[in-house]
């Protein structure tokens, strides 16, 4: 290569990273992006079986690798899309998990969740898949889409890895509107509705181990 080339384009370099340092906005006409989250919405408590607490270990939560990050998925006849100017103020995985341990604690049934670095006795392990987190537009991209909130649970007992349980829940909710705010709300309504099932199957599937 030509080291006389390599001159100008280096100082072209300098000069435009002196131009930057320069600006404080390079893109003014961007709209700012929206940050938005789920597991806010309480779930409903029922009153679980009679009995001793049981601990539970839960392993991270597995999410498919298109719906596990900050961005908003949609479907539209098979074809996959993000909703645009909009994220989740943190990665879904991660809200996900938050919203599992609220869940746990507001249950009045007998599984209790054992937290990261807890010193306590684990019957069970739990394991939880999401499938599908994503907002579908069933009837075309211009209506208010259903948001799919598909998740498998696997149980564990821990002191031989024997299976407990192994279940799919699935909660469908249909936004209000076609807009982010709507979308949002149906986001934290389905998300709720699987784990209530997922909590309250977990403390009947404890049934016999504490006593």
């Amino acid at each position: 290569m030509n080291p006389i080339r390599l001159i100008p384009r280096a100082l072209a370099v300098a000069v435009a990273a002196v131009a930057l340092t320069g600006c404080i906005s390079l893109f003014p006409k961007a709209d700012p992006v929206g940050l938005y989250r789920f597991g806010v919405e309480p779930v409903p408590a029922a009153k679980g079986p009679a009995g001793a607490l049981f601990g539970v270990i839960k392993t991270p939560t597995v999410f498919t690798r298109a719906s596990g990050g900050d961005r908003l998925l949609t479907i539209t006849n098979g074809e996959a899309a993000y909703i645009a100017s909009a994220r989740w103020v943190s990665p879904a995985s991660v809200l996900f998990d938050e919203a599992v341990a609220r869940a746990f604690e507001a249950d009045p049934g007998r599984a209790r969740l054992i937290g990261r670095g807890e010193v306590a006795k684990a019957d069970l392990v739990l394991r939880l898949e999401v499938r599908s987190f994503e907002a579908v537009y069933v009837d075309g991209a211009k209506t208010a889409p259903e948001v799919l909130v598909q998740v498998r649970g696997v149980i564990n007992r821990n002191s031989d890895r024997a299976l407990v349980g192994d279940r799919v829940f699935e909660a469908r909710v249909k936004a209000s509107t076609n807009n982010v705010g709507s979308i949002v709300e149906a986001y934290d309504s389905a998300t709720a509705k699987v784990l209530t099932d997922v909590t309250g199957w977990v403390s009947a599937s404890g049934a016999g181990i504490a006593k």
